[in-house]
């Protein structure tokens, strides 16, 4: 079953479990018992947030919580790569892309460019040369690079109470200022060893900062005034939880593409972020067979509530051309690993898959 083709489904959570959910989007808190504050948040008692929780976790509603860092802040080079690749090959290839440790996110889409993935690579690698090689390695047809050129917005907050209307608004929590102010900080040694210990989903219990602090040997107030202090210099965008999307009833998850004029691409771009129910919004490179500069995610239970977003977009912009592309498949999704050692192996791994799908 398609995106579009979908039926809405949710939960059966009731108003207490949809306001935790929207709580732990926000914000995980930093503190010895997290869910006791965020049951205080909810108006429930620490024990009754953390079986909630665990409810939704079950339901693979909660996919993980964990530190939520910036690729880029971190020095790692990123890009969208879109590919057209022919369809009965499509899963070979994908299976290709997806061994490469650096591809966190890989979708079938409706369009002739059929695969799009995202793809980083540590400091001191040539992301351009990783890509190519990809193209290589997977048979595509044809492969376009669109790193982002400009960030607007990046923060995925699903309403689960459903009470957001279409149109609502806010700041966004994390933009270019802020990326563009970590360059001014070093990543540590220290720093690596915390985002290692801290990328992982941490346990639905009382303490769950404990093993981080044993991990790193550290006692629990280090952890978090480190913590914060990642936070401030702009390479930590938050801790929260990340729920799976379509379990959560949001299945239709349209990327509305924008051919924005390009004095007006960044009035464009901020006012597009302002809207609550936009998770990502970017500037991308275009080519000749791509003519959209703009990226903005939509997400809605249902594909007309995506639809309506863009007409109304579209109609308080007067930018008229766009369309919204569907994932229909899903190959990968995971949380990016950073600072591991996998990335000096990356060519010898989706080498092997691609002999082991007959693709070389």
């Amino acid at each position: 079953m398609t995106t579009t083709e979908a039926r809405t489904v949710r939960p059966e959570f009731d108003e207490v479990s949809r306001k935790l959910l929207d709580l732990v989007q926000e914000d995980f808190p930093l503190d010895p018992r997290p869910y006791r504050v965020l049951g205080e948040r909810a108006g429930i008692d620490e024990a009754e947030a953390i079986a909630r929780f665990q409810e939704a976790r079950d339901a693979r509603v909660v996919r993980q919580v964990c530190a939520i860092y910036d690729t880029k802040a971190l020095g790692y080079s990123s890009a969208l790569v879109a590919m057209k690749v022919d369809g009965d090959r499509l899963r070979a290839a994908a299976e290709v892309v997806n061994a490469h440790p650096g591809v966190s996110h890989n979708y079938r889409r409706n369009h002739e460019f059929n695969m799009w993935f995202t793809v980083a690579m540590p400091p001191g690698h040539d992301l351009d040369a990783v890509i190519q090689r990809l193209h290589e390695l997977s048979g595509a047809e044809s492969t376009r690079p669109m790193p982002t050129l400009n960030l607007f917005k990046i923060a995925v907050n699903l309403d689960m109470s459903g009470g957001r209307a279409l149109d609502a608004r806010g700041e966004p929590e994390y933009t270019q200022q802020r990326r563009d102010g970590a360059k001014g900080y070093e990543v540590t040694a220290e720093d690596i060893a915390y985002i290692r210990a801290t990328q992982g989903d941490l346990p639905t219990v009382e303490e769950p900062y404990v093993g981080v602090a044993e991990t790193l040997g550290w006692d629990i107030q280090r952890v978090f005034e480190h913590g914060r202090h990642l936070s401030r210099t702009g390479h930590l965008r938050r801790f929260a939880g990340i729920l799976n999307h379509r379990t959560a009833g949001f299945r239709a998850n349209g990327m509305a593409v924008w051919n924005v004029p390009h004095e007006r691409i960044v009035e464009f771009g901020q006012y597009v972020a302002g809207y609550r129910g936009v998770s990502h919004c970017y500037e991308r490179p275009t080519y000749p067979d791509w003519p959209y500069n703009v990226f903005s995610m939509l997400h809605h239970a249902k594909v007309s509530g995506v639809e309506e977003t863009a007409q109304a977009i579209s109609r308080d912009t007067g930018v008229e051309e766009y369309r919204v592309l569907y994932s229909s498949t899903e190959f990968k999704k995971i949380r990016l690993p950073y600072f591991i050692p996998d990335y000096d192996r990356w060519e010898e791994l989706c080498e092997a898959t691609a002999k082991e799908q007959g693709l070389r």
